[in-house]
């Protein structure tokens, strides 16, 4: 049966998925940047009340994936404390200025990840070659590659995914972006194995008294009452799907 991965940006959100049958969690802050590194305080939390395998994201700020020195040492810390923590794996990514995979500075996360398990998350969607890149990654030792097919869905990148996973000895290719119910036996039937999903969903906040315009998000409109949380129904919906298809 393919793996689901959910990606959930709070000790709730990581619960609500262990409980609906997630396989395993990506473990991220900030779902407005797309996926920062989590706190210590959230990293500890979930290792103490979370039994599914976590991978916690590194990324130290939103925007692109090419860091100055400052930034990617502390990516490099960051993967240290989480290794020393016991996590199983970690995802992760650095580019260079022309769109290629930093290969000197991704020898260094490789480094210091040791045993955990390296994810080459999204970067890989704004690379410049992407079969270039899945190469470069498979001699690494990257282990999966989360990625759309380059496209703004997981469905509409079908395409490049399907040629990804047939080029042999690469890392595992893990379908992200707009994984959802409708079209996750989809993705399944060509190929994928892997997928990775956020399952997300906002729900208004409980507070009864909400002092409106004033925003302390960037965006002015940003709603301030109302949080982001993983979707119970949808990751059962998920699993019961890929269940199905087993069986089938």
């Amino acid at each position: 049966m393919a793996l689901l991965e959910i990606c959930c940006y709070s000790l709730d959100c990581a619960l609500v998925a262990q409980q609906s049958g997630a396989d395993r969690i990506e473990l991220c802050s900030a779902p407005a940047e797309g996926g920062l590194t989590p706190s210590a305080g959230l990293l500890q939390a979930v290792r103490r009340m979370v039994t599914l395998p976590v991978h916690p994201i590194v990324r130290p700020r939103g925007g692109d994936f090419c860091y100055d020195e400052h930034s990617f040492e502390i990516m490099l810390d960051d993967i240290s404390r989480m290794r020393d923590t016991g996590f199983p794996g970690i995802v992760t990514g650095v580019l260079g200025e022309d769109g290629e995979v930093d290969l000197p500075r991704m020898s260094r996360v490789m480094a210091a990840a040791g045993s955990m398990a390296v994810t080459f998350h999204r970067a890989f969607d704004v690379c410049r070659s992407p079969r270039e890149a899945l190469c470069q990654l498979a001699d690494l030792g990257v282990a999966r590659v989360l990625t759309s097919g380059q496209a703004a869905s997981a469905e509409k990148g079908i395409a490049l995914l399907r040629e990804l996973i047939g080029i042999a000895g690469t890392p595992i290719i893990m379908a992200g972006a707009g994984v959802r119910p409708s079209n996750i036996r989809l993705l399944v039937e060509n190929g994928i194995q892997e997928l990775h999903s956020s399952a997300g969903e906002y729900v208004p906040s409980v507070m009864r008294y909400q002092h409106q315009g004033v925003s302390m998000s960037a965006d002015p409109d940003a709603d301030e009452f109302r949080r982001y949380r993983v979707s119970a129904s949808a990751v059962a919906e998920m699993k019961a799907i890929l269940s199905g298809h087993t069986e089938n």
